[in-house]
């Protein structure tokens, strides 16, 4: 297990719940490293925390080696920073396609790659990468996002498997629909009745809870839809069948939601 009161270095700091996962850290004890691409709200919230800062725009492919150079030696990796990716694949530019993907699956891995190796010469760290509940359940409309929070999972339990044993933690949070921030909010689709959301603050929790305790796993959902992403591990084909056409259209509102931000 890993104590919070090192460095922390922490991605996607400028958005709703990156400022929940940075105040939850902070209050714990941690030293953070908050970055993000909006100057302004970093600065706002390091003043705020005593945190240091580094601007950065992960669709760049040079910025993971250039951030974690300029961070230094980190005891924690948080990577939060994603775009939504939200649509029908077709809809999506080559471009488009490249920047989710950098974005959401080859920044984390990059930061890992670069981060990892101090902490296993220390014996000591935590890699924590924010998934959704998107990366165990597939759905219409959101193949692409999906693909990159899939990605995500296998790639933590596979590094967590090479790392058993070297004093190095890897975790995977899964939160379902956010309220009050974060890229569901922000795209300001109402669910039907009876589903479920969480907050920035629960999704904060399960980071803490992740380090802390050195979990594998960390769903923050409603037990609906953690036992919905159960039965979507086990048949994933009813499980498609199952969400038919309202998961569809709340895919796709939310597609359109969020369609300025790919």
């Amino acid at each position: 297990m890993t104590a919070l009161n090192g460095t922390v270095l922490l991605t996607g700091a400028t958005g709703g719940i990156g400022e929940a996962i940075a105040r939850a850290l902070a209050a714990r004890g941690a030293s953070l490293v908050l970055t993000g691409r909006r100057t302004d709200v970093l600065e706002s919230l390091a003043r705020e925390l005593a945190a240091r800062t580094i601007v950065a725009d992960l669709a760049d492919r040079d910025a993971p080696a250039a951030l974690a150079a300029e961070a230094g030696p980190i005891d924690i990796l948080v990577a939060n920073a994603a775009l939504p990716a939200s649509g029908r694949f077709l809809a999506f530019s080559p471009g488009e396609i490249d920047r989710a993907l950098d974005v959401n699956l080859r920044a984390p891995l990059q930061l890992a790659r670069a981060l990892a190796p101090g902490m296993v010469e220390r014996h000591h760290g935590h890699l924590v990468l924010i998934s959704s509940l998107s990366g165990k359940v597939a759905a219409g409309g959101s193949s692409l996002y999906s693909a990159t929070k899939f990605g995500l999972r296998g790639f933590s339990l596979g590094l967590r498997e090479d790392l058993r044993g070297a004093g190095v933690g890897v975790s995977t949070v899964f939160p379902g629909f956010v309220r009050d921030a974060g890229m569901f909010h922000d795209s300001g689709v109402r669910l039907g009745r009876g589903v479920g959301t969480r907050t920035p603050d629960e999704v904060a929790a399960a980071v803490v809870s992740a380090i802390e305790r050195n979990r594998a796993e960390v769903d923050v959902a409603p037990l609906t839809l953690r036992l919905g992403a159960a039965l979507a591990g086990l048949v994933p084909e009813l499980a498609l069948r199952a969400s038919g056409r309202a998961g569809r259209k709340v895919a796709d509102d939310i597609a359109a939601g969020q369609a300025d931000k790919r």
